[in-house]
């Protein structure tokens, strides 16, 4: 008979194999005869056998083998809630670790130098687990962005100017320019395990298209599909758009765009001095392209884009791109839906 592990057997079972035992020990039988009528190892036989002859029946039943919270651990509760507020606060270079992101291991290498407590990966992993830790792929961000300005732009700046546009009867638009490329297929791909799916390359027809867009905070879009490079004249077109389109609605634009160079050339200060009554354009703090809502709809498009058959002219890719925006135009709640990024979530 396959011998049973005592170990894994709730106690209301394990209590009842040990009366079974006992049974069989007051009817004659020898621990080894027990042991393969029952099933049970000769350890737990034997126990079983000792507890009754050392106390009786009331012996047999097992004790809860309960763990108090706490048990175990190695740090205490003023070095776990240090641990989790600097890994919530600093990066690992910021404290000159070789580690990029705050893996296990880079968590057990700082408790280690900062404690002298020296843990398992495993254990690691627990006490995370433990502090509602998981495993997220991090947002990416530029060395070169002040945390104090995008703060500053967050609590005061962005706020001011939303006030404004109110009392003016105005309307925000969020601006940006962006690549769209027919080679650049991206996105996933099923395929049996082990095995890597193929995309057909478009060999020497590589086409490429720049676009330049606003949205509302209300869902609106305005776009220019551009063949060729972006400058100042294309960026000076798409404010007489939006200029022309503000006088018909009767309501000024207040424009928010990133600082490219381009943003700030001569050309476009001037023509932004001669129509200030109708737009005024603020710019967003330098290396922060998270913040700005139009980032959201080019991505929109560029995954439309690169999850499709690749095209080979440039005509095609020019089409897929208007059909896309148009598609977009007349679907407004696809467009607020952007504001469920966390990162643009204080301007909805």
């Amino acid at each position: 008979m396959e011998k049973e592990d005592a170990r894994y057997q709730k106690l209301e079972q394990l209590h009842e194999r040990r009366k079974q035992v006992v049974r069989l020990h007051r009817k004659g039988y020898g621990v080894m005869a027990i042991v393969e009528l029952t099933g049970l190892s000769y350890p737990a036989a034997r126990l079983a056998i000792d507890l009754y002859e050392e106390g009786a029946a009331a012996t047999l039943k097992p004790r809860p083998q309960a763990r108090t919270p706490g048990d175990g651990r190695r740090l205490n509760a003023d070095q776990e809630e240090a641990i989790r507020r600097t890994i919530c606060d600093k990066r690992p270079e910021q404290l000159k670790m070789e580690s990029a992101l705050w893996t296990r291991g880079a968590v057990m290498l700082f408790i280690e130098q900062e404690y002298a407590v020296k843990l398992s990966i495993r254990a690691v992993g627990d006490y995370l687990k433990r502090w509602g830790f998981t495993p997220k792929k991090p947002i990416k961000r530029a060395y070169e962005q002040r945390p104090e300005s995008v703060k500053q732009w967050i609590d005061q700046e962005y706020p001011a100017i939303e006030k404004r546009a109110k009392a003016k009867g105005g309307e925000t638009h969020w601006g940006d320019e962006t690549a769209l490329v027919n080679t650049d297929v991206r996105s996933r791909s099923y395929a049996p395990k082990g095995q890597t799916p193929v995309t057909m390359a478009v060999r020497g027809t590589r086409q490429k298209l720049s676009m330049i867009s606003t949205v509302t905070n209300q869902g609106k879009a305005s776009w220019m599909i551009i063949d060729g490079a972006f400058n100042h004249e294309k960026l000076i077109e798409l404010f007489e758009v939006l200029v022309a389109d503000g006088k018909r609605a009767g309501k000024k634009v207040f424009l928010i765009i990133d600082n490219l160079g381009v943003h700030h050339c001569k050309p476009v200060k001037a023509w932004l001095a001669e129509h200030q009554a109708d737009i005024e354009v603020f710019y967003l703090p330098s290396y922060s392209p998270e913040l700005n809502l139009d980032e959201r709809l080019n991505a929109d498009l560029k995954h439309v884009i690169r999850t499709r058959v690749p095209v080979r002219t440039k005509a095609k890719l020019h089409a897929a791109a208007k059909n896309h925006m148009a598609f977009i135009e007349t679907h407004l709640e696809r467009m607020k839906s952007y504001f469920q990024d966390l990162r643009v979530k204080y301007a909805a």
